[in-house]
């Protein structure tokens, strides 16, 4: 997970999936996001969002994030057979199985043109 081939289907996966990208292009999302494993010193992977939609993903190479998110391995597994709901991740948030490094997880939660994508981003985990 998170390396160069499945980051590719993941954007792809992201792009086509109903209620992510073209959602948050409505509201202009521009973002660099990081994905990796808690400990490591840096993400695994990172996508860049231009008005809600992929336009690069690969391995993470020095970039800026506005997000940085990580897991556990086993949890990102876990999550990509079965993407989490909002009660799922809002439960992985507290007990410390999801981490923001960089980024406001309560901010982005309470704002529900974020939150409906931000669930949505799993379910392109799921089909990656």
């Amino acid at each position: 997970m998170f390396e160069e081939d499945w980051m590719g289907k993941y954007q792809d996966a992201w792009n086509n999936e109903p209620g992510l990208a073209d959602a948050l292009a409505q509201i202009n999302f521009n973002s660099i996001i990081g994905y990796g494993f808690i400990g490591d010193a840096q993400p695994t992977g990172v996508i860049t969002v231009e008005n809600g939609h992929v336009v690069s993903a690969g391995a993470y190479n020095g970039e800026t994030m506005n997000w940085d998110l990580r897991a556990s391995s086993e949890n990102w597994a876990k999550w990509a057979q079965k993407p989490p709901g909002m009660m799922g991740l809002g439960m992985a948030y507290t007990t410390g199985k999801l981490k923001f490094l960089v980024g406001d997880y309560g901010a982005m939660i309470k704002d529900p043109r974020m939150a409906g994508p931000f669930i949505k981003s799993f379910t392109a985990m799921a089909k990656a």
